[in-house]
């Protein structure tokens, strides 16, 4: 009877459709894994093909061919340790999420997910055909049971992997983050290692994908009493090999890794630096530009894509008219100065007049109004895209998560672009965030440390300057006032006579309701961004475009 186990885990960042790509990952791990005289080596959950697939692991060539590139991967790593990965399996009619054990050239045991997640962000119910509970699977005399992750999340498989005689617990994970998220999952790792008194071992992918950030954090807990041997960090590809001894209690994990987790702050903007680049990398963009306005949100936008892109890859384009302050002007200039990017200047009065001359017999008689200013903007998006256009670079948007909520951004004009890093990132926290990045530094950070935004950047009243004397708060609360109410309506679904009960105005909060219901349409044809809350715009929340319903207050 073997004494000791060594387990090696890839916490690794696949790409969605990648089949090749990532099966030459998961032989790299494997071969790692051999190396350090591993029995097994182990891969996330849906790892062949990337996660999440969405509705592409519905077209029949797709799944047929990442069946065909784990049987490549049996037979290819079929002398030395058994490998675990996880991908999609069509048994007869049935479609899984399965994870799949390849040892000595074949696929010696299928385990296929159980609980399939519908909620928030996830729709494997409608993917997916939920798998039977099985017992573990043997590995070098070892009984192994792998809870594919929502499985994880309720009892009853785990439970029954235990009263069948596992006797480790291997979770296999594809869990996208959001703030605080680590806490939520330990929570239910440690319900599972009590209930079965065995030690569990928590795989995560990391990388972005999409709107998704995957942030690793993998995890080893070992039971009576539970305690935490290892901790990989999160947001890196890492490969930790885990030492397991029989003890006269069961399995117990030998001490490992414990990286220090970073505060929110940190995560979140790690989180949008990550998301930028891997949404570049993965769809083939190496530049991006955007357009620096000398406002505190272009600013960060700046910041995060040098952080992730290096200032050789980040141009700013600064497009004044006659209502652009001149402290605008030197505040673009300075940020550009300080992060190192380049920045090109290409001012927009002579199209916007153009425009005018060209609309005036059919506007003559009308009052000027958001029409004229939202010109200005669309004669922006336009500029910004012929340059994106021309020389191959992604143009980012830079519209925060409040203005995105009520609409106060321009479709085909500011919202113009491939990605957005604040999406999900309210104004409130857009400044906190420039003050963090101001003064911290980081190895994985490309640009340079300091204080990359000018703190007059942070401080003054934020403006769009398409009207002389303009401010934000000329047409919404403070954003103090409008990120809380928000957060009620958005993240906790708070009817309006809640608010009005914590304080807030009535006709504040009826005010920001219509704006956020009446933005829908904008939402649902702007950029994507990195998911940094459980309350995302896109997935997780999912609106009619058309709308007549409205709250009341009596």
């Amino acid at each position: 009877m073997t004494d000791r186990f060594r387990l090696t885990i890839a916490q690794a960042n696949p790409t969605v459709g990648d089949l090749p790509g990532n099966a030459a990952k998961a032989r790299a791990a494997w071969e790692a894994g051999r190396e350090a005289g591993a029995q097994l080596v182990a891969l996330p959950e849906m790892f062949i093909t990337g996660y999440q697939t969405q509705d592409l692991v519905l077209k029949p060539a797709f799944t047929a061919q990442a069946m065909a590139a784990v049987e490549a991967l049996a037979r290819d790593c079929a002398d030395g340790p058994a490998l675990a990965i996880g991908g999609p399996w069509r048994e007869g009619e049935l479609l899984h999420n399965a994870y799949l054990i390849l040892e000595g050239g074949r696929i010696t045991a299928k385990v296929f997910k159980h609980e399939l997640p519908h909620k928030q962000l996830f729709d494997e119910l409608r993917l997916f055909d939920p798998g039977p509970i099985a017992g573990p699977y043997m590995v070098a005399g070892v009984r192994i049971g792998s809870p594919i992750c929502e499985d994880a999340w309720w009892p009853t498989v785990a439970e029954t992997l235990a009263e069948t005689g596992a006797e480790i617990l291997l979770v296999p994970n594809g869990s996208p983050y959001h703030r605080d998220k680590l806490d939520l999952r330990m929570g239910h790792m440690v319900s599972r290692t009590v209930e079965s008194g065995l030690p569990l071992v928590y795989l995560n992918s990391v990388g972005g994908q999409d709107d998704q950030i995957y942030d690793g954090a993998s995890f080893v807990l070992n039971p009576e009493p539970v305690e935490k041997l290892v901790q990989l960090p999160p947001f890196e590809e890492r490969i930790a090999h885990l030492d397991f001894t029989r003890t006269g209690t069961g399995w117990r994990c030998e001490q490992g890794e414990m990286a220090p987790q970073p505060d929110a702050w940190e995560q979140d903007y790690r989180a949008m630096v990550l998301g930028l680049g891997d949404y570049m990398r993965k769809s083939g963009f190496s530049r991006a530009l955007l357009g620096l306005s000398g406002g505190v949100d272009s600013a960060i936008v700046a910041a995060i894509a040098v952080d992730a892109l290096g200032p050789e890859n980040v141009r700013g384009v600064m497009l004044p008219t006659e209502y652009t302050s001149a402290a605008s002007l030197a505040d673009a200039e300075e940020v550009a100065r300080r992060l190192g990017i380049r920045l090109d200047t290409v001012p927009i009065e002579a199209p916007r007049h153009a425009v005018a001359e060209a609309l005036g017999p059919l506007l003559a008689g009308t009052a000027p109004d958001i029409t004229e200013e939202n010109i200005q903007s669309r004669l922006r998006g336009l500029l910004l895209m012929a340059i994106s256009n021309k020389f191959g670079e992604l143009l980012l948007s830079t519209g925060n998560k409040s203005e995105v909520a009520v609409g106060y951004a321009t479709i085909y004009g500011d919202m113009a672009g491939g990605y957005n890093p604040l999406k999900d990132l309210y104004k409130t926290r857009v400044f906190e965030t420039c003050r963090w990045r101001n003064a911290n530094h980081r190895p994985w950070m490309a640009g340079p440390p300091g204080e990359v935004i000018p703190p007059r950047v942070i401080d003054k009243p934020p403006s769009a300057e398409l009207r002389p004397d303009q401010k934000d708060e000329d047409s919404l609360p403070p954003y103090e006032v409008l990120d809380a109410i928000l957060e009620g309506l958005v993240e906790r679904d708070l009817g309006l006579a809640d608010l009005v009960a914590q304080g807030f105005d009535a006709g504040t909060v009826q005010r920001v309701e219509r704006l956020l219901y009446a933005s829908e349409w904008k939402r649902y044809q702007a950029a994507p961004g990195p998911r940094l809350s459980p309350r995302a715009f896109w997935l997780d929340r999912r609106y009619p475009l058309v709308n007549r319903w409205r709250d009341s207050l009596g």
